[in-house]
């Protein structure tokens, strides 16, 4: 049984160095993965660039005989095209965009020092096999990142901004640059009651590590013994969904070639965790459910850990979940992250107050301190319906304030 995974992309890229232009790049990639599947077990050709299709099937037989993976499962089938594609720039009009939107913070910011990358991405990702397997997945868009310095500070950089776009508008930009720098010069005050209002992803990976079926097994993970046990809030549920419009050239299907109901699955549900995640392999060694959570791994069987994690978003909007109180949103964090036990610690070097629409003012410097059941229990305030400051979504919960 033969099949084969092709993944393409188009990258241009823009770059503007302390208030430069730098350079202008294009890229034009392909990658190959062929595999032979024959009695329990995987052949795999890994291929960067061209190469004869046959003559790629035949690396992979010939490593079916010196290097053959055990893979004794069945493959999968089905056929389905996905295209989020919604407008694709060409290369003057993506120069014509980065040049229109830097003037824009030179005209408007001249105290600062700006770094930037302008990016569109354009990647199809196409799946078959011979048991009738036709799937292919194409995305398209386009990235802004900045880092901004005060001519004053004596920083590196004092934080950064970027979003992404299927359509890019450089009104979203011009909205991001102002809430950003419209009052960073101004000096606010930390409330008595600090409420982080950031993007969750890298909030999520200990759950992830958590809800890993290998480490529920094993016993190594948090929840070991604990599923069916409400451990978090109620307004708290969280899904693998690779149907989310904020998700980024995720394959509606896994490694091992396999599609979720509806491109979701529920982990945890009003905080209560109803299951763990595996991929085939994980799911036959220790005989737990199998969910199609596996990583598309091209040189190599799959392996656990395919997953897109979002929460489920409140009817409420930011500024309605803040009810009349502020948050803060950090501009400028590391060092920490989280311990084994859950407790998570991070100073916050740079951050900004905010009223939920509106940046108020620059915030002295502190440490956010929590722990994993708090900042998803009783101090979760929920994700908001909208998404005013960062164009994505955007969690609140409550932390501690400590010292740097």
């Amino acid at each position: 049984m033969r099949e084969k995974i092709i993944i393409e992309e188009v990258v241009s890229d823009v770059e503007y160095v302390e208030n430069q232009l730098k350079t202008f790049h294009r890229d034009n990639s392909k990658v190959s993965s062929f595999r032979i599947y024959q009695d329990g077990l995987m052949g795999i050709h890994y291929q960067i660039g061209e190469i004869d299709e046959e003559e790629g099937f035949e690396k992979a037989k010939e490593n079916l005989q010196i290097r053959p993976r055990p893979y004794p499962f069945e493959l999968e089938s089905g056929k389905r095209h996905r295209n989020k594609i919604e407008r694709m720039l060409t290369d003057k009009e993506l120069m014509d965009t980065a040049k229109e939107c830097m003037e824009y913070l030179f005209k408007n910011y001249p105290k600062f020092i700006f770094h930037s990358s302008i990016e569109q991405k354009k990647q199809v990702v196409r799946r078959m096999n011979e048991k009738g397997m036709d799937y292919s997945n194409t995305d398209c868009s386009v990235y802004f990142g900045v880092d901004f310095k005060h001519v004053d500070s004596k920083d590196i950089i004092d934080g950064y901004f970027n979003f992404s776009l299927r359509d890019f508008d450089p009104k979203v930009f011009r909205k991001m640059a102002d809430d950003y720098l419209g009052n960073f010069e101004k000096e606010a005050e930390l409330p008595e009651e600090i409420i982080i209002d950031m993007q969750y992803y890298g909030l999520l990976g200990m759950i992830s590590n958590s809800l890993n079926g290998e480490n529920l097994a094993l016993g190594t993970s948090l929840f070991t013994g604990k599923i069916g046990e409400k451990l978090f809030s109620e307004d708290f549920t969280l899904m693998h969904d690779v149907s989310d419009k904020e998700c980024w050239f995720n394959c509606f299907w896994d490694g091992d070639g396999c599609v979720t109901e509806n491109d979701k699955r529920t982990l945890i549900e009003k905080g209560v965790v109803v299951s763990g995640y595996a991929d085939k392999k994980t799911a036959k060694k220790y005989g737990i459910v199998h969910t199609g959570n596996a990583y598309m791994e091209l040189a190599d069987i799959p392996g656990p850990g395919g997953l897109n994690l979002c929460i489920e978003r409140s009817k409420k909007t930011i500024k309605e979940l803040l009810n009349g109180r502020y948050c803060v949103i950090p501009v400028q964090m590391s060092g920490g992250g989280f311990a084994d036990n859950g407790d998570y610690a991070m100073p916050v070097q740079k951050s900004l107050l905010c009223d939920g629409e509106k940046i108020l003012g620059v915030l002295p410097p502190f440490t956010m301190t929590t722990n994993l059941y708090d900042m998803f229990g009783k101090d979760f305030i929920g994700v908001g319906s909208d998404n005013p400051i960062y164009n994505d979504k955007q969690i609140l919960f409550r932390v501690k304030r400590g010292e740097i």
